[in-house]
């Protein structure tokens, strides 16, 4: 990575949050892979990136819990900005799935725009074009995508229930 300047990608963001919701640094590339819809090569690229942010500890295997909730917090809206589109079926995200949906009362829905999906919304573009696939059977993982969302694209109270449920997420273990 010399002589380039180094940027984080937003599936770096998802790669994250997986390796946060593992909480075991024995994880290795291939399963991480294949849950998260993406070839080694993509999550090799994602992990040497972290780590030169700062996000993952010098051996690539351990996040940086409070680093990545101080990028959560004051870097994911400005760095990956999002903005409801059009109205579409698709997979619930932000304050319209789980654990926010148990929490907030809104007559607006925010989804994933997916054939696979039941719920009509507004668009949400994910923060890469596998996540529908690879929430499927990870409800730790989609519920945090989720929050993330939220806090792309939520109102002030809804960023900071998104933000206090993805501590205690990131954080458990502690």
């Amino acid at each position: 990575m010399k002589g380039n300047q180094v940027t984080l990608n937003p599936l770096d963001i998802a790669v994250l949050l997986k390796i946060a919701s593992i909480n075991n640094s024995s994880w290795q590339q291939k399963p991480l892979a294949e849950a998260l819809q993406l070839s080694q090569s993509e999550i090799s690229k994602s992990v040497a990136r972290s780590k030169f942010a700062g996000l993952l500890d010098p051996t690539g295997k351990k996040v940086m819990k409070l680093a990545l909730i101080d990028f959560l917090q004051f870097g994911i809206r400005y760095a990956f900005p999002q903005r409801p589109g059009a109205f579409v079926r698709g997979i619930p995200t932000a304050h319209s799935a789980k654990p926010l949906v148990n929490l907030i009362n809104s007559s607006e829905n925010f989804v994933w725009p997916s054939g696979k999906g039941k719920l009509k919304g507004q668009s949400i573009i994910p923060l890469y074009p596998a996540v529908v696939d690879a929430v499927l059977n990870d409800d730790a993982l989609y519920e945090m995508l989720a929050l993330v969302d939220a806090l792309r694209v939520g109102k002030a109270r809804e960023k900071e229930i998104a933000l206090k449920e993805l501590k205690n997420r990131i954080l458990d273990g502690e």
